[in-house]
């Protein structure tokens, strides 16, 4: 169908942006083929998509997801998930690998009709990932456009291993799993570098150093050499060096700076890829409601002020930063993506403008995809959201929907099911 989009106020997702009012959208086969003035006689023969003076901007693009988790928060008492015994479980048949394959897709439509046009997916089971962004192209589902990293890279012992990261105990093992994955068709690696919150097993010490700097070369090198670029599971400043020192290209989540570590950014030309969102229940919420132990919510704090200061000091020198919000994690649900932009804002303290740029055209460049995706403008996909209210004045405008444009194709009023016991916690700390 041939739509124009009238009567709305565009923000265009470009760092300057600014609401341009009477102004047209023109689509056509998926795309923007122009934006001009509303009374330009170009729009004839367009079916016309009257907006009513709500807001239209680019889709938000996620750049950390995992549809492998729901982001259910855990019950209270509840014992330490055994994920690699899990993941036994959920690939022990073609059934059951059935059925988690169509969760998974149900996670990533939720992801669209909450305002989300574009995700990258940093690790999950198999290569199901890859199967729903190809399922999604061939419209058999609905769903975002996904850019899949499928199984990650971790090491015995390490961050997910085992589950939706494989295991490499040399160097050797790293480039043959490279391959392996090479062989699912990702569109990036995924490595998992340090521990985690979840996964510390004393106070200070989230983000041990888990894989040793050959294994991580030896596995840069190879994804390279495949021409993928690769991203990394990173919380600790000592992870954070071993990563840009031996290739990695996103770091996901981050660290306290130093000075050493701005300059292997710099050198390097990596990208910090700013993550609050799971850290912060960990870190705020008490411990009544989180269901977590003493020793998480003190590792918790350790990594949001990590993610907040790598975050800020990235931005002051001018070093890429992305927005994503490692969904799956405990309390991070697939439609609250809006969040992670409102943490951007209200943590690091960059304006509403930035975060929003943040989360559209310049995920778009960090992506590689920005000459597709992450603005409203002529040639790209048209990938658009319309909300009632301006996000540049609150960006919590962006948790109501009322329309997504995916590659042209119109869902008006999108619905979700929400959970309303935790977006009230959530809403607590805002």
């Amino acid at each position: 169908m041939k739509y124009v989009f009238v009567n709305g106020i565009i923000l265009d997702g470009t760092k300057d942006m600014k609401p341009l009012k009477n102004m047209a959208v023109l689509v056509d086969e998926g795309k923007i083929v122009d934006v001009v003035p509303a009374n330009s006689s170009g729009i004839s023969g367009y079916e016309v998509v009257d907006l009513k003076g709500q807001y239209l901007l680019p889709g938000l693009i996620n750049l950390h997801v995992h549809l492998a988790s729901s982001g259910k928060p855990p019950r209270p008492n509840q014992k330490p998930t055994n994920y690699k015994r899990l993941f036994q479980v959920l690939t022990a048949s073609r059934t059951v690998k059935s059925v988690v394959k169509k969760m998974e897709a149900g996670c990533a439509e939720t992801e669209l009709m909450s305002g989300v046009t574009t995700i990258r997916t940093v690790g999950g089971v198999l290569d199901f990932d890859g199967q729903n962004r190809d399922a999604i192209k061939k419209g058999k589902i609905k769903g975002p456009r996904i850019l899949a990293a499928n199984t990650g890279i971790s090491v015995p012992g390490g961050h997910f291993a085992g589950s939706i990261a494989t295991e490499a105990a040399t160097a050797e093992e790293a480039v043959k799993h490279v391959q392996m994955i090479a062989e699912t068709h990702p569109d990036l690696i995924k490595l998992m570098i340090t521990g985690g919150v979840m996964d510390s097993s004393s106070e200070g010490e989230p983000g041990v150093l888990r894989m040793p700097p050959e294994i991580v070369k030896a596995a840069c090198d190879e994804a390279h050499r495949l021409g993928f670029t690769v991203a990394a599971h990173v919380e600790s400043p000592a992870g954070v060096k071993v990563a840009l020192e031996n290739g990695v290209d996103t770091i996901e989540h981050g660290a306290k700076p130093d000075e050493e570590m701005i300059q292997l950014f710099k050198e390097k030309k990596a990208v910090e890829i700013c993550t609050i969102s799971p850290a912060l229940p960990y870190c705020e919420f008490t411990l009544e409601e989180s269901h977590a132990l003493p020793v998480a919510k003190k590792n918790g704090k350790i990594v949001m002020d990590g993610i907040i200061a790598c975050a800020k000091a990235c931005i002051e020198n001018d070093i890429p930063v992305g927005l994503g919000n490692d969904v799956g994690c405990p309390f991070v649900l697939h439609y609250n993506f809006w969040r992670e932009l409102y943490y951007f804002h209200k943590y690091v303290g960059v304006s509403n403008a930035f975060s929003l740029y943040t989360a559209t055209l310049r995920n778009a460049e960090i992506a590689k995809i920005d000459d597709i995706t992450g603005s409203i403008e002529k040639g790209k996909s048209a990938d658009m959201i319309v909300v009632k209210d301006n996000p540049l004045d609150d960006l919590r405008a962006l948790k109501d929907v009322s329309m997504v444009i995916m590659e042209g194709k119109i869902y008006d009023h999108p619905v979700v099911k929400k959970n309303q016991k935790v977006d009230d916690l959530l809403d607590k700390y805002m």
